[in-house]
């Protein structure tokens, strides 16, 4: 009677393991897809990465030459999105034809 029961049991598991596999299984595609769009966003930021690390490096050496001009065009930058900003949510308000 015992080593039947161990046997029923033993079996029981092995068919809750294997639920569980499968379950994971499942999971792991349903995060696959999930984060597809996500892992072809970074590919394309690692692909540009040595460009932008680049540019970056001659804005801030062009910068550190001309503080002026720098602080000047970062000001109109400022107002520039600050202002598009305002513009959006003003749209959002009165919307418009």
């Amino acid at each position: 009677m015992r080593k039947t029961e161990r046997r029923a049991r033993k079996a029981a598991l092995e068919a809750a393991i294997e639920q569980q596999r499968l379950d994971l299984l499942v999971e792991a595609r349903r995060w696959q897809s999930a984060a597809r769009s996500l892992e072809v966003g970074w590919q394309a930021m690692q692909r540009y990465r040595l460009p932008a690390i680049g540019g970056s490096a001659l804005l801030l050496w062009w910068s550190l030459r001309h503080p002026a001009a720098a602080k000047r065009i970062a000001k109109r930058g400022l107002f520039t999105w600050v202002t598009a900003r305002r513009l959006q949510q003003l749209r959002r308000v009165l919307p418009l034809p």
